[in-house]
């Protein structure tokens, strides 16, 4: 099943973080493209330096929650600490959408619920899939056209 993930990273060495981020995608599932690397300002939480972000699609037979439990492995693994809600992150793995699954348990909530209001996952999603469909909200494109 088709799965977009975004990546975001802005402490460390943000780089090296999304490629090796991206490289164990790789190995764990059948990574299908990749967005160019996009330097983009924090939105919410403290003051912190800009992140570096970016989108892919990968395919994978995993359970949902599966997937999102190896996504905080790779997270683990690259160091991530929970300290503060919104605060720099040496790398954020998040579940865009999955597939159709629709959900809102408290452990995954699919579609992402604020997928549509950032550009900053939103315009490396149509980079590397020009068709691309929020299941939620319509094409990627429209939703990227109305945002301020």
């Amino acid at each position: 099943m088709k799965a977009v993930i975004a990546l975001g990273a802005n402490i460390g060495n943000p780089k090296e973080n999304l490629d090796i981020a991206v490289a164990l995608l790789k190995e764990a599932t059948e990574l299908i493209a990749v967005s160019s690397y996009h330097s983009t300002a924090p939105v919410g939480g403290p003051e912190q330096p800009d992140y570096l972000n970016a989108v892919c699609i990968i395919e994978s037979d995993l359970s949902a929650a599966a997937l999102l439990s190896l996504l905080h492995g790779i997270e683990k693994t690259l160091g991530r600490e929970r300290l503060e809600h919104w605060g720099p992150r040496t790398i954020d793995l998040d579940l865009i959408q999955y597939g159709s699954i629709l959900s809102k348990s408290e452990e995954l909530f699919l579609p992402h619920p604020r997928a549509h209001e950032r550009r900053f996952v939103l315009a490396p999603w149509l980079e590397i899939e020009p068709d691309a469909v929020l299941i939620t909200h319509g094409r990627v494109s429209q939703i990227l056209e109305q945002l301020p």
